[in-house]
């Protein structure tokens, strides 16, 4: 029975994909003058062990071993009369080790390249449909083709899976290193609409021909071009001879780093192609599947309001305390204060409260940091402001709550006095405690922010007319050292034009890479806040920079806390470091955002007041 939920997980978030098995077999001593495609019935426990690497490394999808599994193909070894089996065999060995996980896993039934269209014209299609139907047979979720090179295999395979329409597939092309095929076809071309007729395709992918630099602009113009997911799966590098031998030299982190890319530029699935290994897999795993790009986060559209429907929005320096000081280019230090897991907020109030008499202008409330369950962050602002004295920015998350729900709490935090808000769209569900929480995602932060514009005009999401208005200080968040600076640049004007009036941004530990981007920023003219964490110790560096998205961590800032054995002194570079990042970037933001690592104010203090 075909697995249909395959695009619907497609659809909710990214996929990761199992790497090379070619390459894997030759690592494991098989030579190339031997059908690989046959070892699933001569060893199948060398194809499941390489099944289960790859699970185990946290791959989502498994590829069978039957990449070269067609009738022609086969017959070079003598084993033509054999592809139905084989296909059979390939497709069960991985449904198997999937099935022996302890979530969903999907299983690939791989089909390669066809022979030359000229010489084999007549059996095309035949030797497609022979393949799927085995593929199926063995339990795979939807056909795989691979490596495709060029536009014309990709219409074959297309109009052989019309005779067998319930069947879902994928067209996978290859590219050059110079985002072309091989007979210089382009994306555009590949990705042109399919002949009338032809079934559609579950998604569209590249793969092979390239390593994952060689991918990058080709995978920013294939996202432009379709509604489709994309399935992007590189090679680990370019090859190199040594030794008569093929090695591929792309190491986990570098190919991690481009997989980050590609989901940043809107890739549902990554995973490898030759040369990749489950260390690889394991490393894109680990780095991707937080960072999972939900596609139910559409950004709302609000048509612009008419002057005669709303009412004039309270002028920006009149919002609030932190409004005011903005407005007047006074610097402002606000600390991040995480609200606790239980209800008691006596610690956070006392907290609030000596920061407040210790200068600090506002204190920042996340909303469900890193998808973790806490008190309400609107009551924790709200017990601030009354019992602390001092104004709280209100980090307003668009993962857990629908419109309706966001539109409501917007109107509770006028009711309550807080006018300070920070729209983020907030981490996925599975990156917290909490995996298997759904994510809503309504909306995105650029939503919100028009949300709120209206709100501050009198008017509510369907247009009805509010009485008072509200009075909103609108923030939002950017993220100065985004791998997709482009992308980032793109979604900041956007959230200026929906309404945002000042900025915080993720903990910048590179104050060069933040002047950089300031550089690009400048013309939007809202003031920034930029978010400083000083880091406790070197294992507290290396969770920032391996487990927070959005957040980077030079390599340079790593060695001076490794540098420094002692935790007390480890703390002190932190602090150190923090200090000197906010004197280098002093003169070019409004202010600074704190953390409070742990919940230890003195150390923010340590910061803010060491850096007078």
């Amino acid at each position: 029975m075909i697995n249909s939920t395959f695009s619907v997980a497609l659809s909710r978030g990214v996929l990761v994909f199992d790497g090379a098995m070619g390459t894997e077999l030759y690592r494991h001593h098989v030579f190339t003058n031997r059908s690989f495609e046959e070892l699933s019935l001569s060893d199948p426990k060398l194809i499941r062990t390489i099944h289960a690497e790859y699970r185990d490394a946290g791959a989502d999808v498994l590829t069978t071993n039957t990449f070269g599994a067609n009738r022609i193909a086969l017959a070079h070894f003598g084993l033509g009369e054999k592809a139905r089996e084989i296909n059979r065999a390939g497709a069960k060995l991985a449904r198997e080790v999937a099935d022996q996980a302890e979530r969903p896993l999907f299983v690939a039934g791989s089909i390669g390249p066809l022979p030359s269209q000229s010489q084999y014209e007549f059996q095309i299609e035949d030797l497609i449909l022979e393949q799927v139907e085995s593929l199926t047979a063995g339990g795979a979720d939807f056909i795989l083709f691979e490596t495709q090179p060029n536009r014309a295999a990709l219409e074959k395979c297309a109009a052989a899976m019309g005779r067998m329409p319930d069947t879902p597939f994928v067209l996978s092309f290859t590219l050059e290193a110079n985002g072309e095929t091989a007979a210089g076809e382009t994306v555009e071309r590949l990705m042109a609409p399919l002949p009338e007729g032809s079934p559609s395709p579950v998604a569209w992918g590249m793969n092979c021909g390239s390593g994952p630099d060689g991918l990058l602009s080709a995978v920013e113009r294939a996202v432009r071009l379709t509604t489709l997911p994309l399935i992007v799966q590189p090679n680990a590098g370019m090859p190199k001879e040594v030794d008569n031998r093929r090695i591929y030299l792309c190491s986990p982190e570098y190919l991690t780093e481009y997989a980050k890319r590609f989901v940043g530029l809107g890739a549902a699935a990554v995973g490898g192609c030759c040369g990749t290994t489950p260390e690889h897999i394991r490393a894109m795993a680990q780095a991707i599947k937080p960072l999972s790009r939900m596609k139910s986060k559409p950004t709302v559209v609000i048509a612009a309001a008419k002057p005669a429907e709303g009412k004039p929005p309270l002028p920006f320096a009149e919002k609030s305390n932190l409004a005011r000081r903005l407005a007047e280019k006074k610097w402002v230090t606000t600390v991040e204060l995480v609200p606790p897991r239980g209800y008691d907020l006596r610690s956070t109030v006392e907290k609030s409260r000596a920061l407040r008499e210790r200068g600090v202008t506002a204190i920042n409330i996340p909303d469900g940091p890193r998808a973790s369950a806490r008190i309400s962050p609107l009551i924790t602002a709200e017990h601030i402001l009354r019992e602390a004295g001092i104004e709280p920015i209100l980090h307003f998350c668009c993962r857990d709550r629908n419109l309706i729900g966001m539109q409501a709490d917007l109107l509770a935090c006028a009711a309550c006095g807080i006018r300070n808000l920070l729209f983020v769209t907030g981490d996925p569900p599975k990156l917290g405690d909490y995996p298997h929480a759904t994510g809503v995602f309504d909306a995105d932060s650029i939503g919100m922010a028009a949300v709120q514009r209206r709100l501050n005009e009198g008017l509510d999401l369907g247009g009805q007319p509010i009485d008072p208005q509200t009075f909103a200080v609108i923030g939002v968040g950017l993220d100065p050292t985004a791998l997709d600076r482009k992308r980032e640049l793109d979604r900041f004007r956007r959230k200026v034009e929906a309404g945002a009036e000042f900025a915080i941004t993720q903990p910048v530990f590179d104050p060069d890479a933040l002047l950089r981007f300031f550089d690009e920023v400048e013309q939007f003219e809202i003031p920034i806040l930029a978010g400083i964490w000083p880091l406790t110790s070197y294992r507290n560096a290396a969770f920032m920079r391996n487990e927070v998205p959005g957040v980077t961590v030079p390599d340079a800032v790593m060695e001076r806390m490794a540098s420094v054995e002692s935790r007390e002194g480890q703390m002190a570079m932190g602090i150190e470091i923090a200090r000197e990042s906010v004197a280098r970037i002093r003169d070019r933001v409004a202010g600074i955002q704190v953390s409070a690592p742990f919940g230890r104010i003195e150390t923010a203090l340590a910061v803010i007041e060491g850096e007078k």
